[in-house]
């Protein structure tokens, strides 16, 4: 599979898991511009992508400048025509528990992973609408799809990437562009400290990037959540199981918790399409069943 004809920017690419992803990509053939808030970095990752007989630029801009970010994605347009991927993949680390975490450092975290994204996605969604092509790819987290202790800030901005993608996918849909999340597992920057060295060998990032491909190729998926890591690849899901219907009244919070069993039982859970699949299945219940509730209460 071939991206020959393909322009992807990369943010935080300077290093780690970004560098990984630049590599993999110019090596399809992708046109790669290498973004970081550290220009030396940039330029390293570009020249290992030149010399390797690919094409890549360096820009250095941090991805919550939106001024910086506009003038990255003007100068890809004048260098290559075109945007067709976008990886956010830049991002900080403030870990510490809830208690002693700072409102700065947590409002830090949120502005990095999740304004960021927003900014640079911001900044190519009409140039991709457009041309009625676009891939575009969120890093989320397993901290933020399943929590971990000491990473609020992290966690909650990572969750908050999927939501952007789930809406992102629906009004890209009909101009052929499509959004997804990638939560990668790597020994980076971020991680040292965090893993013993026996795990930071096997969590090579050279082994999340190829999800990427997946994801940003021709016939790619959109509104898909992949968890990758030392070469396991999975998909992750936000169901919604069939719950049972309650009512309302004086008594319907013990009727509630008299049916948490029923109510968390995952059978016949499903993925919606659409939020509204939720008030969709809830008014439908109620039409079937308050009546009957109704008339034995």
């Amino acid at each position: 599979m071939t991206l020959e004809t393909r322009v992807a920017i990369i943010t935080g690419a300077g290093g780690g898991l970004g560098r990984q992803h630049a590599l993999f990509l110019a090596r399809r053939g992708a046109r790669v511009v290498v973004n970081d808030l550290d220009q030396a970095a940039a330029d390293a990752v570009a020249a290992e992508i030149t010399a390797a007989g690919g094409k890549a630029i360096a820009i250095a801009a941090s991805v919550t400048d939106t001024a910086a970010v506009e003038a990255m994605v003007n100068r890809t347009i004048e260098t290559w025509g075109r945007i067709d991927i976008l990886v956010n993949n830049a991002g900080i680390l403030r870990d510490k528990s809830f208690a002693k975490m700072s409102m700065d450092d947590f409002r830090l975290v949120v502005d990095v992973h999740l304004m960021g994204a927003a900014i640079c996605t911001k900044a190519v969604w009409e140039i991709m609408r457009e041309q009625h092509y676009g891939r575009i790819v969120m890093t989320t987290s397993s901290s933020g799809l399943y929590g971990n202790f000491g990473q609020a800030n992290y966690g909650a901005a990572k969750m908050a990437l999927v939501g952007l993608m789930q809406t992102l996918a629906i009004e890209g849909e009909k101009y052929g562009v499509r959004v997804n999340c990638l939560a990668p597992t790597a020994a980076t920057r971020m991680t040292e400290g965090v893993l013993s060295e026996a795990s930071l060998i096997q969590l090579d990032p050279a082994l999340v990037s190829p999800a990427l491909l997946a994801l940003v190729a021709e016939d790619a998926p959109t509104r898909a959540v992949v968890c990758a890591g030392a070469g396991h690849f999975a998909r992750a899901y936000v169901t919604l199981t069939p719950g049972q219907y309650i009512g309302g009244g004086a008594e319907a919070g013990e009727r509630v918790v008299g049916a948490w069993t029923s109510i968390s039982d995952e059978t016949g859970a499903i993925t919606p399409a659409y939020g509204f699949t939720q008030a969709e299945r809830e008014v439908e219940s109620a039409n079937a069943n308050g009546p009957r509730m109704a008339a034995a209460s």
